[in-house]
């Protein structure tokens, strides 16, 4: 669970630093379930990350409402640590306005 936090840490820093806004998502019995980890506005998109750890495996719930947030425009992943310079990457182009829509939910 350490190495999930400590990655989760990360990617809100990296969303910090590049001047984006980042919210983490907590959930109890009052709120909605299945929401990803963090939600996050980059240069005006949404995006919705689910942070797993190296053996972490999304919820079908998670894997709904990353599907939800995608169909209504905005950008949804489950994110592991192997993927992460593919997630800067991705970060990086939303400010450049050149990225790609991603079909694969689940970045590894």
């Amino acid at each position: 669970m350490a190495q999930e936090k400590n990655f989760e840490n990360k990617v809100k820093h990296y969303i910090e630093e590049t001047g984006g806004y980042q919210v983490k998502f907590f959930a109890n019995r009052m709120t909605k379930r299945g929401v990803p980890d963090i939600l996050a506005c980059v240069n005006g998109f949404f995006v919705g990350i689910e942070v797993k750890g190296p053996d972490g495996t999304p919820s079908e719930l998670q894997i709904y409402n990353v599907k939800k947030i995608r169909k209504a425009g905005g950008f949804a992943m489950v994110l592991y640590p192997s993927a992460w310079e593919r997630f800067k990457k991705f970060i990086d182009g939303l400010y450049w306005n050149e990225f790609i829509r991603e079909t694969e939910i689940e970045w590894r």
